[in-house]
């Protein structure tokens, strides 16, 4: 039971690492005007993905310097669930068992 748990939860942020590397590379596509978000599709996506990621972003951009053009925050959020994936739940998986 609790395996299959440590399990979905490493699945969930294996999805959500993916999520904000998509998200990343779509935007930098939007600034260089690779793409635009008049397509429908393009738009329908950007607004999914940027839903998804926000209330990931919203508290580390508070704490965060700005740093004009680049965005570092998710850098800080791939390397805070590595962290967390890496570093903090294999003990935990070793406690519960």
């Amino acid at each position: 039971m609790i395996f299959a748990l440590f399990q979905i939860i490493d699945i969930l942020l294996g999805v959500a690492i993916t999520v904000i590397i998509v998200q990343a590379i779509m935007s930098w596509l939007l600034a260089f005007n690779v793409i635009n978000l008049q397509n429908d599709i393009v738009n329908a996506i950007w607004t999914t993905l940027d839903a998804l990621t926000t209330p990931i972003y919203r508290p580390i951009r508070k704490i965060m310097p700005d740093f004009g053009a680049i965005d570092l925050t998710p850098m800080v959020v791939i390397i805070g669930i590595m962290i967390l994936n890496n570093a903090i739940l294999p003990p935990l998986r070793l406690a519960l068992m």
